[in-house]
């Protein structure tokens, strides 16, 4: 079945609600966003999921450093890293941290060199990572076959059918396609995305 992760995390509500719907992963946002969260909350939100949920602290050119403190202060289980992150400083992280996601944004030059990066997926996002908005699937044809592809970008239950049947990703990652307002998850269109994704499979 495809690997489902529901991101933006900002409540302890939404975030049991989409793992008693089926979602693999959470995701919490520690860069710019209107999905941003506190250190704090997000460790009591974690606090709070089984251990067989993947807990995703997501960044964005922020220090390696800072990474590795952040998702263990917030006793997370995965880093995700959507700026402009050398290969040699996702390795450094991923010594540190059990499960290290490289962003790419599609069409870009790092998606042109996602081979480089050792860790085992990789998530291809739009060109403007975390603005929705759903981009040509054709660009995810250059990436490296043997890297666990997370598809990202404008999802939502009306078009995910579509995008893993073009794709074949690994897995499928969304935010916004699942919210009535930003931070906020719709609990009827979770639930749709997670059962249709996990029915159609890859």
């Amino acid at each position: 079945m495809t690997w489902v992760k529901i991101c933006g995390m900002t409540n302890v509500d939404d975030a049991l609600l989409s793992v008693a719907l089926g979602a693999d992963a959470v995701g919490f946002i520690f860069a710019p966003s209107k999905r941003q969260i506190a250190l704090g909350r997000a460790r009591d939100i974690a606090a709070r999921i089984p251990s067989e949920v993947v807990t995703v602290g997501v960044f964005r050119n922020e220090a390696k450093e800072r990474v590795v403190d952040v998702v263990h202060s917030a006793g997370l289980g995965a880093a995700q890293l959507h700026g402009h992150e050398t290969p040699n400083e996702v390795d450094w992280i991923a010594e540190r941290i059990p499960l290290v996601i490289k962003a790419v944004p599609a069409g870009g030059n790092q998606a042109d060199r996602a081979s480089e990066f050792s860790v085992p997926t990789i998530l291809i996002d739009a060109p403007e990572p975390g603005s929705g908005e759903v981009f040509d699937w054709s660009l995810t044809d250059s990436l490296p076959a043997d890297k666990n592809i997370l598809l990202a970008g404008g999802l939502h239950p009306d078009n995910v059918v579509a995008a893993i049947e073009r794709v074949k990703p690994w897995g499928v990652d969304v935010a916004s396609g699942v919210e009535s307002e930003p931070g906020k998850k719709d609990p009827a269109a979770l639930r749709r995305f997670i059962q249709i994704a996990k029915s159609v499979g890859r």
